[in-house]
């Protein structure tokens, strides 16, 4: 039974706990998850813990918890374990070749986008910007290279004209678990066939930066600058210098509508102020 089969968990922010969680939901507890240390967050650095971690205090879910700075501190244990499959979701870290092959079944990649497109590292965000319709979230069996290995699965997902980051990858995160909840059982019995990726069709996608985030109000096409309003917050951000009554200062753009051709600003942070609506 697939219940009985050991499994490890590699993932640490928030699309890592929510398909943690529907895995959790459906009974598949994993023996070990492997997630980044704890680190200081916000303005006052206070020490916090992954999200992942967070989820698995709250489950009490009997997974033992690793956070290594590097994965070779802890080969030793987690081929101890001895695992049937490993299940990567939202890492952050590149998993050595020595690491993925350890699970017996080898390790399961779940990506947010429909491989081979927008293989990397900002899938989400990038599917907004350029205007797709359509998406979803790609389970493949991970090698050496990034988003390259054999298809298991797959499932779509529509991205609406109000879908931000947030909720495109709540969204996605959950199709993911789900299907992961539905796909377990046949991957280890055998009777999935994972197929090559078109790798002729592959497109990769880029880390943005806060650079990316700027954009002109007088200048820039409007249904661009809604997209990046949609892909890019709350990291890195979208901001710039040319608000009405703040030209010259920087204005983070943190929500807006668009309509009809039109851009209307619903939320900016000038520099140094709270966020504020904007009547």
């Amino acid at each position: 039974m697939i219940h009985n089969s050991r499994y490890i968990f590699f993932g640490t922010p928030r699309f890592a706990a929510i398909v943690l969680e529907k895995l959790l939901d459906a009974g598949f507890v994993p023996a070990a998850v492997i997630c980044n240390p704890d680190r200081p967050v916000g303005r006052k650095k206070i020490i916090t813990a992954p999200p992942i971690k967070e989820l698995i205090a709250k489950r009490k879910a009997q997974s033992e918890v690793l956070q290594p700075e590097n994965l070779s501190a802890i080969r030793d244990l987690l081929f101890a374990l001895r695992p049937t499959f490993a299940i990567v979701a939202a890492y952050a870290n590149i998993i050595p070749k020595e690491i993925l092959a350890i699970p017996r079944l080898g390790t399961i990649g779940v990506h947010p986008s429909l491989l081979p497109k927008y293989r990397g590292a900002s899938p989400i965000q990038s599917a907004i910007l350029a205007g797709e319709e359509e998406t979803g979230v790609t389970l493949y069996l991970m090698d050496e290279k990034m988003d390259h290995g054999n298809i298991i699965s797959n499932v779509k997902a529509q991205i609406s004209n109000e879908d931000t980051y947030e909720t495109l990858e709540k969204k996605l995160a959950e199709l993911g678990g789900e299907l992961l909840a539905k796909t377990i059982s046949d991957f280890v019995a055998g009777k999935i066939t994972a197929q090559p990726q078109d790798h002729t069709k592959a497109t990769f996608t880029k880390k943005f930066t806060t650079a990316d985030g700027e954009v002109n109000l007088k200048t820039d096409d409007p249904e661009r600058v809604y997209r990046k309003i949609r892909a890019l917050n709350p990291e890195p951000g979208v901001y710039t210098f040319t608000y009405p009554g703040h030209v010259g200062k920087r204005v983070k753009l943190l929500c807006a509508e668009y309509r009809d051709g039109t851009l209307r600003i619903v939320e900016i942070q000038p520099e140094g102020k709270i966020p504020q609506k904007i009547r």
